[in-house]
């Protein structure tokens, strides 16, 4: 077997867990790649939903700093830290891929709510 060639994805595997434990996701890399891919159509479709919600957000802000709203952001980042923290054991650092994501995931929602917000005009009372 060649290290250059990308992995069979019809077949058994070819590697095992030396630690006990490990519980298969699936029986082939090809199967595996497809719940990735239904989970990633999941995942995007979340992500949008969340986008529509930050869209709506910039309604109740008065200016630029509300919109980065720095307290929030920190809030948002220790709760997705704690939410990936039990299931650490199965992918160890997740809380850290997790955070990583998300603080990449907020800027550009908040470079979009920055644009958002050019496009609203306040409520006078």
């Amino acid at each position: 077997m060649q290290a250059s060639q990308e992995p069979a994805t019809a077949t058994g595997p070819v590697r095992r867990f030396i630690t006990p434990g490990h519980v298969p996701q699936a029986q082939t890399l090809g199967e595996l790649r497809e719940k990735i891919d239904s989970l990633d159509e999941q995942i995007v479709a979340l992500l949008a939903q969340r986008a529509l919600c930050v869209r709506d957000a910039t309604r109740f802000k008065l200016d630029a700093f509300q919109v980065s709203a720095p307290e929030r952001q920190a809030a948002v980042f220790a709760r997705v830290r704690a939410l990936a923290a039990p299931h650490e054991s199965g992918f160890p650092g997740l809380p850290d891929i997790v955070e990583s994501a998300y603080r990449t995931l907020v800027a550009g929602f908040i470079a979009g709510e920055g644009r958002f917000f050019h496009d609203t005009e306040l409520i006078q009372p």
